[in-house]
């Protein structure tokens, strides 16, 4: 037994004519009563009751009939949701992110998404950078917003770059540094400084070792913290500096004062990593919208 059988069937107990049920389906009459011959020798009773000129439901084709066009819908509900996860306009997409490099790119990028796709939920988890990765290879992600990695990191994996995030010396508002409209590595190599835990976050201190290189010094680091708002409340306290991105005063506001670096490092590249095998419909939609949205940014300056 096959769907079609089903359609024919139910194609022919609606309109109780073969003739006219033979042109709805746009196939012969004799191709039809054949088809519905064969469904009934199958199941071993008879569905209909036929003329000369109709054919009406048997007590059994009653029972049937209400039975196939359950079956039929839900087939056509599949299909339907099927396409929808196949088109990328239903489902759920998982994204790592982490709050300190997309406060300006992902409330865009996820206002564009939803309009243009509200039927797929996101879900966004909160990680370090050793965790996203660990995501995506597990599949428990489809993207991450991360500083551009290294290619031994990707390993399969793919980087889209979105946009550049200026290097900034963080401060309290209260440090004497913070009357400088720029700050030199020579000043800063003096002071304490509050990083991101080394574990969970190695392109933090990669990223400081590239600050450090042209000064041939290495950052005095007194605090080492795993979260974002660790490392501000630490630096508002005193405690120490911290070498962030511009991205930074997005979530700080008034409690740190953030100041160009002198020499001024090259800026942290920011973009989405992901496996294009596993990415999908609906995370290609995703990366369409945030690519769009840096676009935006970079205008805006």
């Amino acid at each position: 037994m096959e769907l079609r059988h089903l359609r024919y069937f139910v194609a022919v107990a609606e309109t109780e004519n073969v003739s006219r049920a033979a042109l709805k389906l746009h196939v012969s009459q004799p191709a039809l009563s054949r088809q519905i011959r064969d469904l009934e020798d199958e199941l071993g009773f008879l569905l209909l009751e036929r003329s000369a000129k109709s054919v009406r439901l048997t007590e059994a084709g009653r029972t049937f009939l209400n039975e196939a066009r359950a079956v039929l819908r839900r087939a056509d509900d599949a299909v339907n949701a099927a396409k929808a996860v196949a088109t990328g306009t239903k489902g759920e997409l998982h994204v790592g992110y982490a709050p300190s490099l997309t406060a300006r790119i992902l409330p865009p990028t996820l206002r564009a998404f939803q309009a243009e796709v509200p039927n797929v939920r996101v879900k966004l988890h909160d990680l370090s950078t050793e965790e996203m990765f660990s995501g995506l290879r597990e599949e428990k992600l489809q993207l991450a917003f991360v500083p551009q990695p290294a290619s031994r990191t990707l390993r399969g994996l793919n980087f889209e770059q979105l946009f550049y995030d200026p290097i900034r010396l963080a401060l309290s508002p209260k440090h004497v540094l913070a009357r400088h409209r720029t700050v030199s590595l020579a000043e800063i190599v003096r002071e304490p400084i509050i990083a991101y835990n080394r574990k969970d976050y190695p392109d933090a201190h990669e990223l400081l070792e590239k600050v450090f290189a042209p000064g041939k010094s290495k950052p005095r680091i007194v605090e080492e913290h795993d979260s974002v708002n660790g490392l501000i409340a630490a630096v508002e306290s005193g405690t120490g500096l911290a070498i962030v991105t511009e991205t930074l005063t997005c979530m700080a506001g008034l409690r740190l004062k953030l100041i160009p670096i002198s020499p001024s490092p090259a800026p942290l590249v920011v973009g989405l990593v992901f496996s294009r095998k596993r990415l999908g419909a609906t995370g290609d939609r995703f990366l369409n919208r945030a690519k769009e949205s840096s676009k935006e940014l970079s205008a805006t300056g």
